[in-house]
């Protein structure tokens, strides 16, 4: 497997684009972005948890039913949720991106991102939409349209082989507030040009979606926008993936590969954060037991607030562990602080140890921290992300909506 540059654009006969509608008029760049494909593909999608769900997770569900899509539209500024003409303004968004790209409306997933609770302006996205221009190298430009509170775009691909052919599969997402496990993104968007049934794409995405994305928290609030989104075209002209083979395995190391690094993205890209935290629980009894760990040591509030402060206070990390419900023999936990400036061991068997507080300090003054859990019961571990908890969080959702 080879890390490449491209995006949504690095597999065969995929491209993209945005314009600015003018959704919002404070917002000078882009806001609706196009992605498209030369020809029909198959198609999975994972949704929100949250109970209240914005209208083009409706229109997307519907249309996905058959397994098949050819394009997404989406647009950032407005989420359309519980928003008057919800579901209405979602299909005329997903008509006017059928009306451009020739296709039929069932073929379009329709996804937004932005203020809840408002109309969405769909007239602006309807009178300009013709204007796109959809290139081979437009995935960048579709990143920047989707982004809201996001400081820098998130992008991710791959090339790897199945069954002697060379196929690609990359991605872009946004997300950097209102995100927590189930799903843990706002909105993510892969393409791949292996040739894959819709069953196995769809069991491939939910299986890693619960290793990836579930596994990222900003701030413990679960978005009603939440989509990950998967178009397969099979433009590279491998054997059909139907079975749980070595195709199979090679094209779900891929699918990891790129969803790890976009939910990495997207926690280090939290709203405020100034680093990324990651959680590695080890010798667990189980993998579900090392996630709910993990999630809950980058969920706590007082751990985040802490790797704020660079302050080694691992007492946060066993308190958040104990009210995770998941269990554990505190007596046999070791913790350790790990960054590029080093590592520092800080608890052991569930008791203090004397250790170097500058250098814990200098550690945790790192732009990525590790928090390494060693529960010494088995040989299971997982891993979550999340980041810091900053005064910079507060500021932008205290006035997000004006």
């Amino acid at each position: 497997m080879k890390i490449i540059d491209g995006g949504v654009c690095a597999a065969q006969g995929f491209t993209a684009g945005s314009i600015r509608s003018g959704i919002k008029d404070s917002r000078a760049q882009d806001d609706t972005a196009i992605i498209f494909s030369a020809c029909e593909c198959t198609a999975a999608a994972v949704y929100t948890m949250n109970r209240v769900k914005a209208a083009p997770i409706y229109v997307t569900m519907e249309h996905l039913e058959n397994g098949v899509a050819r394009a997404i539209v989406a647009n950032a500024g407005n989420a359309n949720a519980c928003a008057p003409d919800g579901m209405e303004n979602a299909r005329r968004m997903a008509k006017a991106a059928a009306h451009v790209l020739g296709v039929d409306e069932d073929d379009i997933v329709v996804a937004s991102t932005g203020v809840i609770g408002q109309r969405l302006p769909v007239e602006c996205i309807e009178a300009h939409l013709s204007e796109i221009k959809l290139t081979e190298n437009g995935s960048a430009q579709a990143n920047l349209a989707i982004m809201t509170t996001d400081t820098r775009p998130k992008t991710a691909a791959v090339e790897f082989t199945v069954s002697g052919r060379t196929c690609r599969i990359g991605g872009i997402c946004k997300g950097s507030g209102m995100i927590h496990p189930n799903m843990g993104t706002m909105l993510a968007f892969l393409t791949t040009d292996c040739a894959i049934t819709h069953e196995m794409l769809t069991e491939a995405l939910q299986d890693n979606v619960r290793k990836t994305y579930n596994r990222v928290t900003v701030d413990g609030d679960t978005s009603t926008n939440d989509m990950c989104v998967v178009l397969a075209n099979g433009a590279a002209g491998n054997a059909l993936i139907e079975w749980q083979d070595e195709d199979y395995q090679a094209f779900c190391k891929a699918l990891n590969e790129v969803n790890t690094r976009l939910a990495r993205q997207i926690a280090a890209d939290g709203e405020g954060a100034s680093k990324l935290v990651t959680c590695t629980v080890s010798n667990s009894r189980s993998e579900e037991v090392a996630e709910r760990l993990a999630k809950a040591v980058v969920g706590s509030n007082l751990v985040k607030a802490a790797m704020f402060g660079a302050d080694a206070n691992w007492g946060r990390v066993l308190c958040a562990m104990g009210y995770s419900k998941a269990p554990f023999r505190p007596e046999y936990v070791t913790v350790a602080f790990t960054s590029a400036a080093g590592s520092v061991t800080v608890c052991e068997k569930g008791a203090a140890l004397d250790f170097d507080e500058a250098l814990a300090k200098k550690v945790l003054s790192e732009s990525e921290v590790v928090i390494e859990v060693n529960v010494g019961e088995g040989e299971c571990c997982a891993t979550a992300w999340g980041c810091d908890l900053t005064y910079d969080y507060v500021k932008i959702n205290g006035d997000y909506r004006t």
